[in-house]
């Protein structure tokens, strides 16, 4: 912010407060403990002939104002709407008008009491007959203006929108549309599973091993215990622990925390939904994801995109895809020839990676970009899947894996859970190895969740869905800032220097 900017606000800030100060002199509690509100302004709105003769209480934000002499216009935001206000100082008790509404500025939040009516120019207004302050706004609003019913805002960085979000919800209502439809998703989530007899659970965010993914983790310190201990980065092995306990049917929705970049598919901190069936694999999981996001997409009315959710998701194999989009034919080819090719396309990699890590590189880079329509990848190989069980009628290559992809993102991730306690030991034996060669994401041995399995799992199927990038899917948004209400940002101080 500029200098003159700096002083302009803390001239208006200086005014606003000298306002305040004027409130409490004549005795007007700028900050009152409730307001009985009677309808919503969507409520008005819909039903406004109901208003016109009896009065409404209605509160909310003012968004734009026009005082003129001993009439004010006003226009108050609540959660869903906006409408105006018609204050004239004869309709008020007392010096209500000099001592209230003379004070008053765009920002501040009030309680109005009145009937509904229309303006010469057919504009459903509200006639006030009696108004309070519910908040005085201090601090102004980004500069805003009005013109034929919308809304427009020197607020546009999106930047400083995401770490405003207040700011933004304010005065962008499009914005706040989506995490209504956030919540709504996340709803409907919860109402297929229950309907088909999962149930949810909560598992630890602090564990003492990290799991269940590759990926890189937060870390932590319990000063009782003298531990150490570490953000999940997934809540797959403590969910099998439950399958093995006796829950067939079991789903969290939880937050997850990888130590990893940003950028418009990943946020350090997400959402996270996984649940497990008991006695099903990954060809019972898929036509079960494939239903319940189809149905979810009806729920919300996804825009732009309905004809691709109608029809069947598309179904590919790894190679196959790899091979199809890259020219190349990756499924006869060694670490070392995958390494080179990664490195003349300038695909950032490491001699001490490993084949799963060189594969999965190049899938990233030639495949997912074009995976637009739903899609169904299956048939991984074996490397980058340490907790599938191996497909069958296979030499052992491949695991019964898929991955469903949407927009050239990863949206949800599922395996034929492996319950053989030898072979998953053996996997992450190999997992360790990576480690020790400088594959910081490669998961650790879990001795605990091993003796579980050693009690016996039955046959499942786990899924995992990423509900941020779901929502950006079913919402039509082009990055995980704009469907996360708090997205993570470099310190402000930081960027400064």
């Amino acid at each position: 912010m500029s200098d003159s900017s700096q002083k302009n606000l803390r001239e208006i800030i200086k005014f606003r407060l000298e306002k305040l100060s004027s409130l409490k002199e004549n005795n007007i509690n700028p900050y009152p403990y409730n307001f009985s509100v009677s309808a919503s302004i969507d409520d008005i709105i819909n039903n406004s002939k109901d208003f016109e003769i009896n009065d409404v209480n209605i509160a909310g934000r003012i968004i734009s104002l026009r005082k003129m002499g001993k009439s004010t216009f006003l226009n108050i935001q609540d959660m869903n709407g906006k409408i105006q206000v018609y204050i004239k100082n004869i309709n008020l008790k007392d010096d209500l008008y000099d001592n209230l509404v003379r004070k008053l500025d765009i920002g501040d939040i009030v309680g109005l009491s009145g009937t509904t009516f229309f303006t010469k120019t057919n504009e459903l207004s509200i006639k006030a007959k009696d108004i309070k302050i519910l908040s005085k706004s201090i601090r102004p609003l980004p500069n805003m203006k009005e013109k034929d019913g919308k809304v427009f805002f020197a607020f546009e960085d999106k930047e400083h929108r995401y770490r405003k979000r207040y700011l933004d919800l304010i005065i962008n209502l499009d914005i706040k549309k989506i995490f209504i439809q956030r919540a709504k998703i996340i709803n409907d989530l919860r109402l297929f599973l229950n309907s088909n007899n999962f149930i949810e659970v909560e598992t630890p965010i602090l564990q003492p091993l990290y799991g269940g993914a590759n990926a890189r983790p937060f870390t932590t310190f319990h000063n009782t215990l003298d531990q150490k201990l570490y953000l999940r980065i997934a809540d797959e092995l403590y969910l099998k622990r439950l399958i093995i306990g006796g829950f067939d049917k079991v789903y969290e929705i939880s937050k997850n925390f990888r130590n990893e970049g940003m950028d418009k598919d990943h946020n350090p901190e997400f959402t996270m939904l996984e649940f497990y069936c008991a006695y099903s694999d990954i060809y019972d999981m898929m036509d079960f994801t494939e239903s319940m996001i189809k149905n979810i997409a009806v729920s919300v009315g996804v825009e732009n995109k309905k004809n691709i959710f109608e029809k069947e998701f598309a179904k590919v194999s790894f190679f196959e895809s790899l091979d199809r989009f890259s020219g190349f034919s990756f499924s006869k080819m060694s670490k070392n020839e995958v390494f080179e090719i990664l490195k003349k396309e300038n695909i950032e990699i490491d001699k001490k990676h490993g084949y799963a890590k060189c594969l999965d590189k190049a899938f990233s880079y030639y495949v997912e970009p074009k995976l637009i329509e739903p899609t169904f990848v299956t048939d991984y190989p074996r490397e980058l899947s340490p907790l599938a069980k191996v497909k069958r009628d296979n030499d052992g290559s491949l695991v019964e894996r898929f991955e469903l992809f949407v927009d050239g993102m990863e949206i949800a991730n599922a395996f034929s859970e492996l319950n053989d306690p030898i072979d998953q030991k053996k996997r992450l034996e190999e997992q360790s190895k990576l480690k020790e060669l400088g594959d910081d994401e490669a998961q650790l041995i879990d001795h605990d969740f091993l003796e579980a399995l050693e009690i016996g799992m039955p046959p499942t199927g786990g899924v995992g869905i990423g509900v941020d990038r779901l929502v950006m899917v079913l919402t039509n948004q082009k990055s995980i800032k704009d469907v996360i209400l708090f997205p993570a940002m470099r310190n402000e101080i930081a960027n400064n220097k």
